[in-house]
């Protein structure tokens, strides 16, 4: 009897022994029944994931995700100059673009004017290494920007200033708008830089006939932009006038001039922005009653800014031999007696004093006078 007692307090009661025995082995299976069932919905939601994931087009949420820190705003990145010529704008987005103009004329940091040499041309430039010569030595004081056809793919060096120089371009018509509208996609693309001061218009037949120091002597000292805006009174003039212009342009401000031009940086936004004019005369200048690239920026600029204008072109032409088109010199028009009638046989206006020194270019060379360039250049022009 006492020793069941015994037995009975050290092991208090049996039954209790074995369902605490019993609870402790199925607490683990739960508890593993709990994980299996978290795993599960874990592996569900993820598939639901992935299929939203390909149904909604969502990839790679890692990678576009933007850094923490990013580069600054700075003043050099808002000035900087695209480092590429190639863009995917069209007209409409890159004249906007071009014609933003601060508002302050001072500007906060050291600028060195540039002259944006524009080139508008149906393919190759074949007075290319005469211009070679013409720009050595002067980098950092201009810039070229060439419209070509679209289909033309230039063949230039990579040692060539030409080089990575052409625009986007698109098909020119001559005589029609889309004329104008190439050379307000240079002045556009020109302007892109903030550098470009001066724009000159040339064409893949003309030659510079000074060095590089008085070309931008000449244009940079210069009140006024060389465009030519003549009232004519004849048939080529005010008679390709149409009343249908009206109210933008009455006859008395109808003006001709060259189509080869030189602006400052205002004009050159001002031509490109333009809204107001440039329908009138899509539409109601065309060939053969009117030449929409001798009238439309002479009228405008003179409508808006005549005061601006030297009212002549820097370009020199040979219209003595008649004919829809200026004279074209080849191998043997070319001596020293030729550039000297052209350089020095001249008079006219420039900062409203007279001078012998009207023309800083001339057209049209063919590409046999090339060789007889080159080896004259530096009697001839000077450099």
């Amino acid at each position: 009897m006492q020793s069941r007692l015994v037995t009975m307090e050290e092991g208090k009661d049996p039954t209790t022994n074995s369902i605490r025995t019993n609870q402790s082995r199925v607490f683990p299976f739960k508890l593993l029944r709990f994980m299996l069932c978290l795993l599960g919905v874990g592996i569900i939601l993820s598939i639901i994931s992935i299929r939203m994931n390909r149904n909604l087009g969502i990839r790679n949420i890692v990678s576009g995700t933007q850094p923490c820190f990013q580069e600054p705003i700075t003043l050099q990145n808002l000035i900087k100059p695209p480092s590429s010529y190639i863009h995917s704008m069209n007209d409409s987005e890159l004249f906007w673009r071009a014609s933003f103009v601060p508002q302050i004329k001072e500007y906060p940091f050291k600028r060195i004017p540039k002259i944006a040499f524009m080139f508008l041309t149906r393919g190759p430039l074949p007075m290319s290494p005469l211009w070679e010569k013409f720009f050595d030595g002067n980098e950092g004081l201009y810039s070229i920007y060439v419209h070509s056809l679209p289909h033309y793919t230039p063949s230039f060096p990579t040692s060539s200033v030409f080089f990575g120089k052409q625009i986007p371009c698109q098909v020119v018509e001559w005589g029609r708008m889309s004329m104008c509208d190439a050379e307000r996609r240079l002045l556009a693309n020109a302007l892109l830089d903030i550098s470009n001061e001066w724009f000159v218009l040339l064409s893949e037949a003309c030659i510079p006939l000074h060095n590089f120091s008085i070309v931008y002597r000449y244009i940079s000292r210069s009140r006024f932009s060389f465009m030519g805006a003549v009232d004519e009174p004849g048939p080529y003039g005010r008679g390709r006038y149409n009343p249908n212009m009206l109210p933008e342009v009455n006859i008395s401000q109808w003006r001709k001039g060259s189509q080869w031009f030189e602006t400052n940086r205002k004009l050159a936004v001002d031509i490109i922005k333009d809204t107001k004019f440039y329908p009138k005369f899509e539409q109601f200048c065309r060939p053969h009653a009117c030449y929409v690239d001798e009238h439309y920026f002479p009228t405008m600029l003179t409508i808006q800014s005549p005061y601006l204008l030297a009212n002549r072109s820097l370009t020199y032409v040979d219209w003595s031999r008649g004919g829809a088109h200026p004279a074209t010199f080849g191998m043997n028009d070319i001596n020293k007696n030729f550039f000297k009638k052209i350089v020095e046989d001249q008079t006219c206006i420039y900062n409203n004093q007279p001078t012998s020194v009207c023309f800083l270019f001339a057209r049209k060379f063919a590409p046999s006078a090339l060789d007889t360039l080159l080896k004259h250049s530096t009697e001839f022009f000077g450099y």
